[in-house]
């Protein structure tokens, strides 16, 4: 199929490289010349596993281009998928869907005979209902319809999950949408992937509620680890045992500063506010509970760091491993590790900051705090080492706790991730603290 993909952002790009990968000829359009050019060399304009070396083989292929032009992209596909940002409003209450209105009413104009439009940026129920009446007035009867067909990618596993999602669903009308989507999908049903047809609405609903209870399941799990500290109870056993039970599971329960990034705060604030709006009582005490717990998440890691340092942490150097709001991304857009950051110097703290992808990104939005190069820079000297994102060269590689032993002032390790394998470092002398279980001290002691 001829598809286009309008706004290649975190979402856009990754999908338009997906599509190519499928078979399907693609033109991402992207407004900024710059990063449209950058996209076109093939080059990744930010960090996601496995997306520059797709882009650059489709690119090359030239399977997959890219222009600032939206008429082009019109005039080329059949096809349309509507992959812009839905950032929240400045007052915090409920998306800023402008872009996506905005492009939907640039789009219609441009069209010159039958085409499907493809929402799948995440929006407030209505949203779909408000962009029909667009389409109706500005399509006159032209035969383009409009469908919604919501992501739900993890950042660090956006490629992976959309050439091989759970689900696919797709809010749609006619039987002609149907089509459009059993075809451009084709490779993935063929695997037995699912596909779940209802009307815009719900489709647009489906995505609130499954970003609203993962972030519930992560808080749950943050605040058992809460209820562990008091008791002196492990909350790695606690959260191993009731994922076991089939009704619950193991996914999103690993306690931690709590969840970040670009999409599920923003999501979870926005359907807060709309259930709000709707008169859902229950529904909004509960979402607001659950992003209240979240909010807490970096003051319960800084009282962590003051117990495993002895005290106050005013003039300590202090070494953090992370700043993207978790592993396989440079995303570091409402990032938990920052905000730790943050508040480690509030308190008077020297934190020196290391990041494999996201130090760049990490620079411009916070060029107030320290960075370092390498782990073996920022640890060098340091006080306490504080591990704030999951990377696998932190959690898994062997060498780094024998490394660091020799550089840092005190080995001392705050896991805030609760995703270190503590043997190898207690096995290098470290003492190693976690959020809600007691902490680990090497046989030295």
């Amino acid at each position: 199929m001829r598809v286009s993909v309008i706004g290649c952002g975190h979402l856009g790009a990754p999908h338009a490289a997906a599509m190519a990968e499928l078979g399907h000829e693609v033109i991402g359009v992207e407004l900024d010349p710059g990063k449209c050019t950058a996209l076109g060399d093939g080059i990744a304009p930010f960090y996601e596993a496995g997306f520059e070396d797709l882009l650059a083989r489709h690119t090359s292929s030239g399977r997959l281009r890219f222009t600032t032009d939206l008429a082009e992209a019109a005039d080329f596909a059949d096809l349309h998928f509507v992959t812009v940002g839905t950032p929240l409003r400045e007052d915090g209450r409920g998306y800023d869907v402008s872009q996506v209105i905005g492009a939907v009413r640039s789009l219609v104009p441009l069209l010159r005979g039958p085409a499907t439009i493809v929402g799948k940026s995440t929006v407030p129920v209505g949203t779909v209902a408000r962009l029909q009446e667009i389409v109706d007035a500005g399509a006159r009867g032209s035969g383009v319809e409009l469908i919604w067909n919501p992501e739900f990618l993890r950042e660090g596993h956006a490629v992976q999950d959309s050439l091989f999602p759970d689900r696919i669903v797709v809010g749609l009308t006619s039987p002609r949408a149907r089509e459009m989507v059993e075809e451009v999908y084709a490779p993935i049903l063929a695997r037995g992937v699912g596909l779940i047809v209802t009307d815009p609405p719900t489709a647009e609903v489906i995505k609130s509620a499954a970003n609203s209870f993962l972030t519930t399941k992560i808080s749950f799990i943050n605040a058992i680890a809460e209820v562990c500290e008091f008791v002196g109870a492990d909350v790695n056993m606690v959260a191993h045992a009731i994922g076991i039970d089939t009704r619950i599971g193991h996914g999103g329960m690993r306690p931690g500063i709590g969840y970040g990034g670009g999409c599920l705060p923003k999501d979870v604030a926005a359907f807060t506010h709309r259930v709000g709006e709707l008169g859902a009582r229950h529904a909004h005490e509960l979402l607001s509970a659950v992003e209240s717990v979240n909010a807490g998440r970096p003051l319960a890691a800084v009282e962590l760091i003051e117990k495993a340092n002895g005290g106050p942490i005013s003039g300590r150097v202090i070494a953090l491993l992370g700043a993207s709001f978790k592993a396989g991304t440079s995303d570091v857009r409402d990032s938990p590790a920052l905000r730790l950051a943050g508040q480690l110097a509030e308190r008077g703290a020297v934190p020196v900051i290391y990041d494999p992808e996201a130090l760049a990104a990490a620079r411009t939005l916070y060029p107030e705090l320290a960075y370092a190069d390498t782990a073996e820079r920022a640890v060098t000297d340091a006080d306490l080492v504080v591990l704030a994102t999951e990377w696998p060269e932190f959690t898994t590689d062997p060498k780094l706790p024998v490394a660091a032993a020799g550089l840092v002032r005190r080995k001392v390790l705050v896991d805030v991730r609760n995703a270190v394998e503590s043997g190898m470092w207690l096995a290098a002398g470290w003492e190693v603290w976690q959020l809600g279980r007691q902490p680990q001290l090497p046989e030295a002691h």
